[in-house]
């Protein structure tokens, strides 16, 4: 039996790109703006308190661009409002700090949460970097995953693959800011990112590999026969 196809559009070059850049800027611009405020003499509190605004003010943006959210923007939104909520009722500058390790668990906790949802939470970031480019004939996402089980099971195997390695992250995170010291703590945490990335890559890339996802030929485009 397979799924019904809805009719999603695949995703242009240009909103790949622009995405991308949304998210440099989420995790980038309040790093470089804690180190430019610590700088001007303001607290560390303060500091990083002020910083955790860019990133309301950017899913802000994206709303009001937008008009409507989809899943993944939906997500984003949720966390976006409960950092600025974390941020808002902590006086504790370690606790601040943590607070990149609290959200990142948060995010491990859902991606294994929506694993067996009607579509993983992987599933929509894979689909934005690869819809068109995998597959028999540049075959669209929507159509693989309503016709070939196999398919389904890469993004649900990966999907838990992302959220147990971004909980150990999200634990690392923590650690980091209650025992290093604190003006360390940003500027590493947005290391971290980059190296959980990097990691994450190469693991579920091996793990493509295997599965066929990039052979068009492999075993995984072919319909299971009864």
């Amino acid at each position: 039996m397979t799924l019904p196809v809805q009719e999603t559009p695949r995703v242009p070059r240009r909103q790949r790109l622009r995405q991308g850049a949304v998210l440099v800027f989420d995790i980038g611009g309040p790093i470089a703006l804690y180190y430019v405020l610590r700088a001007a003499g303001l607290s560390v509190y303060l500091s990083l308190l002020i910083s955790a605004v860019l990133p309301v003010l950017s899913t802000v943006v994206q709303v009001l661009r937008r008009r409507k959210l989809d899943q993944l923007g939906l997500f984003m939104a949720g966390m976006t409002v409960l950092s600025a909520g974390v941020a808002a009722i902590s006086g504790s500058e370690r606790f601040l700090l943590a607070k990149d390790g609290w959200l990142t668990a948060v995010t491990g906790l859902w991606l294994l949460a929506t694993t067996r949802a009607h579509r993983p939470f992987v599933y929509h970031f894979a689909r934005i970097l690869l819809d068109g480019r995998v597959g028999p004939d540049g075959e669209p996402f929507e159509s693989l995953w309503a016709r070939l089980p196999r398919f389904r099971r890469v993004w649900r195997v990966a999907n838990v693959i992302w959220g147990t390695a971004t909980l150990l992250d999200a634990g690392v995170r923590v650690a980091m800011a209650y025992t290093l010291p604190v003006n360390a703590v940003p500027a590493l945490n947005g290391a971290q990112y980059a190296v959980l990335f990097v990691v994450l890559q190469v693991a579920t890339n091996i793990y493509y590999f295997r599965a066929g996802l990039f052979n068009p030929h492999s075993a995984l485009y072919r319909p299971r026969t009864p």
